[in-house]
């Protein structure tokens, strides 16, 4: 779609109280998924955390790659899915987004991949670049089960969940995922502890989890309930898988980095031993949550700017993804706010060793105070993907990295504030990616009028 078809704006202009409306509307379910997603992953910690101090390091090296993967799959690729299949019908072209859905599938089979090969057949040889070898033995064992029995379900699941999105039926799409949700916690309580897995059992409980997720998901799919009949006999088009890659694989790059600057920032404390990384790997679960409580508004944002986009209207493109940025700070602010507050008392609710609870604290009391403005660049982030408008958000993810690992070094090491240095710096690389999210969105980079 060329910018200067897009200068046209047919549609008459929303009131911001319908707009409002219409974002809850689809937002509301996603988000009730969101908050069942990040109870469970709140209670992820605290039961690795009942396996030892060790366990609980090893669970911190996975933790960058098990929220790649559900990054990839949900926001992601996922939301490459949703933006085109919600471009596709916003032209009133059907028969392309149930063509567009089959490419999806093929290509959540090539990303799950991705994930099996080094995670599963070379665990100890990738964990051991980032931690010392017994954490990276604790990480092996627990990475084999959770992407040997969970990465390709995850895909699948997420991958029909975001064809269900780009359809418009947001409600459907959250009950099969919410299912698995509530399903993973006690299940992997069950495997670690009265089966005597240890976090072994926390994967295994996922993959479970995820497979019958996925199993549903495709029954709703294979059934309409995309709103469109999907057929597994498509001939496969290169078009149509450029058409998904050109947001969603620019969006795993972006993930993929956020990641990366985690997965830095981890092996940089990992001198200061295992206590420091199970530490500080309970705030960046706690940053991480972010990106569900985004995603919720964010999917919406996705398939409605998307739908503005397919109908050249790009000023209420714009009008759209600020209405969802501003919702999106209200969600992300009540939990990180009082996070940032009472730091000590968030660190006990996950650990009772006492240095492990110290710095845990010291790093929630610094970055808690900027994932509000991440949860803002996230609802950013996945407007950008339905306006196929990616160029600004990976320059932010760039940036994030850049000043958290960078930045890292230069005030822990250079001018010796140690670990307080390395927290300030990643709480400046998630604001300066917030902040350049925002100023994406403009009528110089979303082209139109208004």
């Amino acid at each position: 779609m060329g910018d200067a078809g897009a200068a046209a704006a047919p549609a008459a202009t929303i009131a911001t109280r319908d707009r409002i409306r219409r974002i809850l509307a689809l937002a509301a379910p996603t988000t009730l998924l969101a908050a069942t997603q990040v109870g469970a992953q709140l209670i992820e910690p605290w039961l690795a955390a009942r396996q030892g101090t060790l366990p609980l390091a090893g669970w911190a090296l996975v933790l960058p790659f098990a929220l790649l993967m559900s990054q990839m799959t949900a926001g992601a690729m996922g939301g490459g899915v949703v933006s085109a299949i919600a471009r596709a019908l916003g032209a009133g072209n059907r028969d392309e987004a149930a063509a567009l859905a089959t490419h999806a599938l093929v290509i959540a089979c090539g990303g799950a991949a991705l994930f099996v090969v080094p995670l599963v057949l070379l665990p100890q040889a990738v964990f051991g670049l980032i931690g010392g070898p017994d954490t990276a033995a604790a990480a092996a064992v627990y990475s084999a089960w959770l992407f040997g029995v969970g990465a390709l379900p995850t895909w699948f699941a997420n991958t029909l969940a975001s064809i269900l999105r780009g359809g418009g039926r947001h409600g459907l799409a959250a009950r099969g995922m919410v299912g698995g949700w509530l399903a993973y916690p006690p299940l992997a309580w069950l495997l670690m502890e009265p089966f005597g897995m240890g976090l072994a059992g926390a994967g295994l409980a996922y993959g479970i989890a995820m497979w019958g997720v996925a199993a549903l998901m495709a029954a709703v799919v294979l059934g309409g309930g995309a709103g469109f009949t999907l057929s597994l006999r498509t001939p496969l088009r290169g078009a149509y898988f450029r058409r998904i890659l050109a947001v969603g694989l620019l969006a795993c790059i972006m993930a993929t980095i956020a990641n990366l600057a985690t997965i830095l920032v981890t092996a940089h404390i990992a001198r200061h031993g295992p206590a420091a990384v199970a530490g500080y790997g309970i705030s960046a679960r706690m940053e991480f949550l972010m990106i569900p409580l985004a995603f919720g508004v964010g999917s919406a944002l996705t398939a409605l700017v998307g739908r503005a986009v397919g109908g050249r209207d790009w000023a209420e493109a714009r009008r759209i993804a600020w209405t969802g940025a501003a919702l999106a700070l209200g969600v992300t602010s009540a939990i990180a706010i009082p996070v940032a507050i009472f730091p000590a008392e968030t660190a006990a609710l996950f650990t009772s060793d006492p240095a492990v609870r110290v710095i845990a604290a010291q790093a929630l009391g610094i970055i808690a105070w900027a994932m509000p403005g991440f949860g803002v660049g996230m609802a950013f982030y996945f407007a950008a993907m339905g306006a196929g408008r990616m160029a600004w958000p990976v320059a932010a993810g760039l940036s994030r990295i850049g000043l958290a690992v960078g930045g890292g070094w230069l005030l822990s090491d250079v001018m010796g504030f140690g670990l307080t240095g390395q927290f300030v710096a990643v709480a400046l690389g998630i604001t300066a990616y917030g902040a350049i999210c925002a100023a994406a969105v403009r009528p110089g980079v979303w082209p139109g009028r208004g």
